[in-house]
């Protein structure tokens, strides 16, 4: 099982999630290459060295029309403004990590976007269809807790545009960083939030900030003697997105390991670190949830499944089932770690109609996974490999196939036949 480790210890912010995440990534130059060819206009991606408290890891500055987000507008804070909407000004990505806060600034003609619009311009990005899906999603939890925060419906919540579009290369770096990588299961320590207060137009607000602590609901948390805001809407709404459980480092061995640095010092090295490792054969137990529905639509069921999935699922699946006086129904069934046995079961009883959830733990052993990128005739394609127990499996990725054929015009197989000699 391959396992991605997030140590959040310095807190979570979209760029050092990013950056991390680039460090571990087989092709790391290639992947700023196609972030930059995305078409989101203006932005342009960097990746730079850096060193904090003798630890050398990176830092990726996003460029908007050749400059970095102005300070004076990298915050997440609203405040009064002569608009008939709450002005956020910057977007949840830029924080003490990477400046001193400011927001005493004048105010500068700008545009704005709304949480629509942003979801909008995902849509029209040359990614997968999961990628595109899963960036919504997070623009979704901050445009929440955005709309929670200052009192307003999330249609009426408007961005700055260019910290919008900041963060949105964040938010897509982050998600298509994942996709590539393809982590089996997603674990994060509990997160480190920093301490004192932030300094706004119109007062002091506590560490963390307002819409952080709404999005820090639910994750475990702590506080310590480093003052600053560590944490940031965009880094946390990725990590509730994506990070299955909360905890400390699980048994596995480590392949590799990714720091993402911030722009400012601390007493402690400002880095994400990110591991990846390998469980090994044996996965130990898992738990399998089971229910029986015969009241909801297949589209409510299919809806049921997807969630499922979203929330840390390792397989859902459906059966057509007859059940008491003849009645159709559908058994439902959901694969999950043990550990997350007591949270799946109560999306469970949250996405369906069913009464009771029945659970049995079941011995599992599966073989190592991992994937990798391949240059070929038809440009670079990731394939799947997976082995033990004196196994070894190659799959191409699907997808990769499917384009490299759409675009030669020709077909699967023809494609398969090309490739089968690496």
């Amino acid at each position: 099982m391959r396992i991605l480790y997030l140590d959040c210890s310095m807190g979570a912010a979209g760029d050092m999630l990013m950056a991390a995440l680039l460090e571990l990534h087989p092709q790391p130059e290639d992947f700023l290459r196609r972030m930059n060819a995305l078409g989101l206009p203006g932005v342009e991606l960097t990746a730079q060295k850096a060193v904090k408290c003798g630890i050398q890891g990176t830092h990726v500055s996003v460029l908007v029309r050749g400059e970095e987000e102005d300070d004076a507008l990298s915050h997440g804070h609203a405040h009064p403004h002569a608009h008939d909407h709450p002005h956020i000004h910057g977007h949840p990505h830029t924080h003490e990590q990477d400046h001193e806060h400011s927001h005493d600034h004048p105010h500068a003609p700008h545009s704005h976007v709304t949480a629509a619009e942003i979801a909008h311009r995902i849509d029209h990005l040359p990614l997968p269809e999961a990628v595109r899906a899963d960036a919504k999603a997070v623009y979704q939890l901050i445009a929440q807790a955005e709309s929670a925060v200052h009192g307003r419906p999330a249609e009426q919540i408007h961005f700055h545009e260019v910290g919008t579009l900041d963060a949105v290369a964040d938010v897509v770096g982050v998600c298509l960083l994942l996709h590539e990588l393809a982590p089996d299961s997603i674990i994060a320590s509990p997160v480190h939030v920093g301490s004192g207060q932030v300094r706004c137009a119109h007062g002091l607000l506590p560490v963390p900030a307002p819409a952080t602590a709404l999005l820090l609901q639910g994750i475990p948390v702590y506080g310590g003697s480093i003052e600053g805001e560590l944490c940031t809407p965009t880094g946390v709404a990725l990590l509730k997105h994506f990070v299955q459980s909360y905890g400390p480092l699980p048994a596995m061995t480590p392949i590799a390991s990714g720091y993402g640095m911030g722009t400012r010092d601390f007493p402690a090295a400002n880095c994400l670190r990110a591991t990846l490792g390998e469980s090994g054969t044996d996965s130990g137990e898992v738990a399998e949830l089971c229910c029986n529905l015969d009241d909801m639509t297949g589209e409510a069921v299919a809806f049921a499944c997807e969630e499922l999935m979203s929330a840390g699922a390792l397989d859902v699946w459906t059966a057509p089932i007859t059940m008491k006086k003849g009645r159709p129904g559908v058994l439902l069934t959901c694969l999950c770690p043990a550990t997350e046995a007591d949270r799946m079961t109560a999306a469970i009883l949250r996405h369906t109609t069913t009464l009771g959830v029945r659970r049995r733990l079941c011995a599992r052993t599966t073989l190592s996974r991992r994937e990798e990128t391949m240059e070929t005739a038809f440009g670079p394609l990731r394939r799947k490999i997976s082995q033990g127990a004196e196994v070894r499996r190659v799959k191409w990725e699907y997808e990769d196939l499917a384009a490299a054929a759409r675009e030669r015009g020709i077909s699967l197989q023809e494609v398969l036949a090309a490739l089968k000699e690496l």
